[in-house]
């Protein structure tokens, strides 16, 4: 007789990817990241254990919600958000994502513990994202910095509705985008009128106000004299709730976990935040940091599609082989583990430019120049990364029980928000503009560290030719896609294999990019020993 649960039985089905270090499982961060043995190994798995990804799981299938008003129709203008979120806010504020640099932390240090936060859920890294930035605007009023920036340092986060002054700590958000200007924050229409000193009243809206629950936002708004930044509380300086009037919450692709609203502001209260004028002056120093983190976020989605489809191509079968040594599998592995290498070491050898930023004038202006450059290109490369590391896994990727439809859902924003690729390579242009001899330096020491790596001197050739020709903007993201590639090249040259180095430069910079699988990789099945490390 049969055995009536036999067809129960699952096999030739890999186990879960949980319980996972992904620090330890990660050579190519590892190398970029300079982490040395032990450094940061028990975050790995801190952030790797089945109940931190079951977190991540959570927060996005019960997204918040938005709740105007109170039974007897008083306004509330409240966020609810699932326990799941508040446990990884929780986590990743005491992992330092809100203020470790500010700290005395490194960038590469915190960039290292974003790039594994995001592979866990990257849409509650967006208030801490601009908590952490928010000091370099604020640094155009130094009694306003002087009273927040503690309160960005301060103790464990606190998810409570009060006045900021009550709480152990603080969480900063944006307000910049209109209905009619979008990206053209120069044409906001929302007005600020002075009610005394460095005090406005603000009314209009918002279009994208993003982290409504935070404790006050950085804001445009136009001033007797231009449009200026203001700093704008949930709680007047009385104890009151401010006139933030939360309209709807956004019903969003991705990012699912965190909530971004549209708002009316009805004679908020705010303080100004530099002169009245230099709006766009001043939230563009916050905005040099966002950016950063869009790119550790989109290298980190990059690395846990690879991780995914690696570990399900060691554990299945097809025609009686195991899918990893099938040649056409392989290929496509391979690249992938070549790309997410790539922008590995491009987003590291970048917060490393941050860090050395204040005391070396090229590595400030390598790190003016390649911000846009690196976020143009790593954060439009992870969708479509994403979507081949899916296909791998076939069927499975594509039903929500699988990890994998969320990090597809998610990338998409960090090549949208803190500037669109146009904007991103037209940035890149104006920086290359303003100062042609540091630029000048920054590709010749670019073209110097990668002078092995096949292509690299001739690309290096390329990006000068084309920033001194003509109808630049029509070739902007070639010139930026261009010399990002070249900037990888150079960090893989520093840390990677050499071998390693020189395929990235014979399928990258020597050829036009093919289809992952297409380009020709020799012996590829050392760069999925890399890729991978598993127990």
């Amino acid at each position: 007789m049969s055995d009536p649960m036999a067809e129960e039985q699952v096999f030739n089905q890999p186990p879960p990817f949980a319980d996972v270090n992904l620090i330890a499982a990660d050579t190519p961060l590892r190398e970029a990241a300079g982490l040395a043995a032990g450094e940061l190994l028990p975050f790995g798995a801190e952030w790797g254990s089945q109940a931190r990804l079951a977190l991540g799981r959570h927060a996005n299938e019960n997204p918040p919600r938005l709740r105007t008003h109170d039974p007897q129709g008083r306004r509330l203008d409240l966020v609810e958000f699932h326990p799941a979120y508040h446990a990884l806010m929780g986590h990743s504020h005491a992992a330092g994502l809100a203020h470790s640099t500010w700290a005395g932390g490194s960038h590469v240090a915190r960039a290292a513990r974003l790039f594994v936060i995001a592979q866990v859920e990257a849409g509650h890294v967006c208030p801490l994202t601009m908590t952490h930035a928010a000091p370099a605007a604020l640094a155009a009023a130094p009694t306003l910095l002087a009273e927040w920036l503690p309160r960005i340092n301060a103790g464990p986060y606190d998810s409570r509705f009060v006045p900021f002054w009550e709480k152990s700590s603080v969480t900063l958000g944006m307000g910049m985008t209109e209905k009619q200007g979008g990206t053209d924050v120069r044409a906001n229409i929302t007005r600020a009128e002075a009610i005394g000193g460095d005090d406005y009243e603000i009314t209009g809206h918002k279009w994208f106000f993003s982290a409504p629950m935070s404790d006050a936002f950085l804001v445009l708004a136009q001033a007797n004299g231009g449009l200026t930044c203001f700093l704008v509380p949930r709680f007047r300086p009385d104890g009151a709730v401010n006139a933030l009037h939360l309209q709807r919450l956004k019903d969003k692709l991705g990012n699912r976990s965190n909530a971004s609203s549209e708002v009316e502001f009805a004679r908020a209260f705010a303080w100004r935040v530099g002169a009245e004028g230099r709006g766009v002056a001043t939230i563009i120093e916050m905005v040099q940091l966002t950016r950063l983190d869009c790119a550790v976020s989109s290298a980190g989605l990059m690395r846990m599609a690879l991780a995914l489809a690696v570990h399900h191509a060691r554990h299945r079968t097809v025609f009686s082989k195991r899918l990893i040594d099938q040649p056409a599998m392989t290929a496509v592995l391979a690249d992938l583990a070549l790309e997410s290498e790539a922008a590995t070491a491009l987003v590291f050898r970048l917060a490393v430019s941050f860090d050395r930023a204040k005391d070396d004038p090229l590595e400030a202006a390598r790190a003016r120049l390649l911000t846009p450059a690196v976020k143009f290109s790593v954060c439009k490369a992870a969708p479509g990364f994403i979507y081949e590391a899916m296909e791998a896994l076939g069927g499975n990727a594509y039903v929500e029980e699988s990890p994998l439809p969320r990090l597809y859902r998610e990338a998409p924003v960090n090549a949208i928000w803190e500037g669109s690729g146009n904007v991103m390579a037209l940035d890149l242009l104006r920086v290359a503009g303003r100062d042609a001899a540091a630029t000048r330096a920054v590709i010749s020491a670019l073209a110097q560290e990668a002078r092995e790596v096949p292509g690299a001197l001739e690309a290096a050739r390329d990006i000068a030719d084309s920033l001194t020709g003509e109808h630049l903007e029509s070739r902007a993201r070639s010139i930026a896609e261009r010399l990002a590639a070249l900037a990888a090249a150079a960090a893989l040259a520093a840390h990677a294999p050499g071998a390693l180095a020189h395929a990235f430069g014979t399928t990258r910079l020597m050829r036009p990019r093919a289809l992952f699988g297409a380009n020709p990789i020799a012996e590829p099945a050392w760069l999925l020993d890399r890729a991978l490390t598993e127990p």
